[in-house]
């Protein structure tokens, strides 16, 4: 069975290093934070000016003054900062985050990321601050899943949509598969239990290697 959206975030959480300081992009990534084994001391950073984001909040429990990128209530761990967006997007850009996880719409096969935009001209633009993530952070993770609805692979020789950046993604996690992203091309990590390599290889639109 492909893994669930709990799965890949529980997936991606254990290899999130000890110390980590991390952004969770909006969307399916969000679900990692209460994934992640609080005795790594991973430190959580989110694009509207907080670093120590804790555990979402019990039901009940939501306090109206704190809330992520993804206006989702959240808690704060002791020692947490805030600060304003200004210093955030600075840290974003500085190269100062280890990790960020973003939601994906194509990865190609060289790195490129599209996640913001699938070019429908009655749509705006919305960028938001995905962009400064894949630029700035030293590993980028990508969160999705590996088809569409329609059964298209987002796993792509090379995107059709606009780019969010242009080879910063280091690993792509889907429902099926953990897949490296190497100067020799995308590499399989791992199956999704039930799942081996021609199928992963049939629903991704590049060439797939395998150790």
């Amino acid at each position: 069975m492909p893994r669930t959206n709990e799965e890949i975030a529980a997936r991606i959480a254990e290899d999130i290093p000890t110390g980590a300081y991390i952004n969770l992009g909006i969307g399916l990534p969000v679900l990692i934070g209460d994934a992640l084994d609080p005795d790594k001391g991973v430190i959580l950073h989110s694009e509207n000016g907080v670093l120590g984001l804790g555990a979402a909040p019990a039901p009940g429990a939501e306090d109206p003054e704190l809330i992520n990128a993804a206006k989702g209530y959240v808690t704060v761990n002791r020692g947490a900062a805030f600060f304003d967006q200004c210093e955030s997007f600075a840290m974003m850009r500085g190269g100062h985050l280890d990790v960020t996880v973003l939601g994906g719409l194509q990865v190609s096969a060289s790195g490129d990321l599209a996640n913001w935009s699938t070019g429908e001209t009655h749509r705006p633009p919305a960028v938001g601050g995905a962009m400064d993530l894949a630029a700035g952070t030293k590993r980028v993770y990508v969160m999705m899943k590996h088809v569409t609805r329609e059964g298209a692979p987002k796993i792509v020789g090379g995107c059709t949509y606009p780019l969010t950046g242009v080879g910063v993604v280091t690993r792509i996690y889907t429902d099926l598969a953990t897949i490296d992203v190497t100067p020799a091309g995308l590499r399989l990590v791992d199956c999704a239990p039930g799942h081996g390599f021609e199928e992963i290889a049939r629903k991704t639109d590049a060439p797939l290697l395998i150790d």
